[in-house]
């Protein structure tokens, strides 16, 4: 096992062992635990009592965080000539449709998001092999192909942010950076878990949310009791 560091060890010391938090006390506690020199994400992750082998109960969706991720979302927006400059002024950091199309069988995938429209997806299709694998496959599910992309980049640039459970029953995602006040972080997760609640299978029998878990970047996670929420 590896030693920990000096300030590993305290932080370790802040959390009650068998305790578990409010999810105010938690996000005020993972920015005190928190030692890295960069701005540290705040991740957050949920176990579900759902078989995701199930489709019908796989849980998939999107949650608008009140105070954004944090992160510069760099996003690319495949649309038809007319919504080319209201997805530019919306904030979309790549505009335009064959050329990305090109640049993408090429190999070129940087980016964080892509959105674009329902009659674009047969050209899209294609890409399924390179954009699959790296997330970045628009899905109507996602709200990531639509007839409003200017309305999608603008909301995917304020914090709209795209979770899905994993095959063990977990769902995680970030909900911020640890420079956020407690308060900020707090709120985000609030949104998070109502966003998930509201998603629960009509199948889904027994306790549905089972574990909650605050953490950032290399820190420990915090138990946080879902009554909180």
């Amino acid at each position: 096992m590896a030693k920990l560091t000096k300030n590993q060890r305290l932080a370790a010391e802040k959390i009650e062992a068998g305790k578990v938090y409010t999810i105010a006390e938690a996000a005020a506690l993972v920015k005190e635990i928190t030692t890295t020199k960069f701005d540290a994400s705040v991740d957050i992750d949920v176990r579900l009592g759902v078989d995701p082998r199930k489709a019908n109960q796989m849980v998939r969706g999107v949650a608008s965080l009140p105070n954004g991720t944090g992160k510069v979302v760099r996003v690319l927006a495949l649309c038809t000539a007319d919504q080319e400059a209201a997805a530019k002024e919306a904030g979309a950091d790549y505009v335009g449709l064959d050329e990305y199309i090109e640049k993408i069988k090429g190999g070129w995938t940087d980016v964080d998001v892509i959105i674009t429209m329902p009659q674009i997806m047969g050209k899209i299709g294609a890409l399924g092999r390179i954009l699959g694998p790296r997330g970045l496959m628009p899905n109507p599910k996602s709200g990531t192909v639509t007839m409003d992309v200017a309305k999608a980049v603008k909301e995917v640039k304020q914090g709209k942010i795209d979770f899905k459970v994993d095959k063990f029953g977990i769902l995680h995602t970030s909900i911020g950076k640890v420079s956020f006040t407690a308060d900020q972080i707090a709120e985000n997760a609030r949104e998070f878990i109502d966003t998930v609640i509201k998603l629960k299978p009509a199948v889904a029998k027994g306790e549905y949310i089972k574990s909650i878990y605050l953490s950032s970047t290399m820190s420990q996670g915090i138990k946080v009791d879902p009554k909180s929420f």
